[in-house]
């Protein structure tokens, strides 16, 4: 991952030097940039699933601390059931590029490799949410931390 951006940041850089000093553009700089974010973004999803790092509001629990354990359980019920909608629409997605061979305008990538982080994410964020479930009823060996 680290190097994936790492090269997207350099082809950025490079792009933003030759646009304003000498009025010339890489096309593809742009492209790549774009899809390195979507990946990113997808597979930081997952990470964010496996470290307890969702986007969670903490006033209704700090209100009413008896709610901590249902509000848990709901919130990775509702992981779940998008986890397995990525996993299904991504799968059509992916297959419906497969089967017309579209690809990117400039760098000309099939768009079945870029659609395929689509389910690919959802199989890991499910995986992963069980695993903190089975965590959190206590079959992980370990119990939910405190955040």
């Amino acid at each position: 991952m680290f190097i994936s951006v790492l090269v997207a940041l350099i082809a950025l850089f490079f792009n933003v030097v030759l646009r304003y000093g000498f009025n010339y553009t890489l096309a593809w700089s742009e492209e790549l940039v774009r899809e390195v974010i979507v990946y990113t973004t997808f597979i930081g999803c997952c990470a964010a699933v496996k470290k307890r790092s969702m986007i969670k509001i903490d006033a209704s629990v700090q209100l009413l601390p008896i709610l901590k354990k249902p509000l848990l359980y709901f919130s990775n019920l509702v992981i779940l059931i998008f986890s397995i909608l990525l996993m299904t629409y991504g799968w059509e997605i992916a297959a419906m590029q497969a089967r017309t061979f579209q690809k990117t305008v400039i760098m000309q990538i099939p768009l079945v490799y870029l659609y395929a982080i689509l389910p690919l994410t959802g199989m890991l964020m499910f995986i992963r949410t069980l695993q903190i479930v089975s965590q959190d009823l206590g079959f992980g060996g370990r119990e939910a931390n405190a955040t």
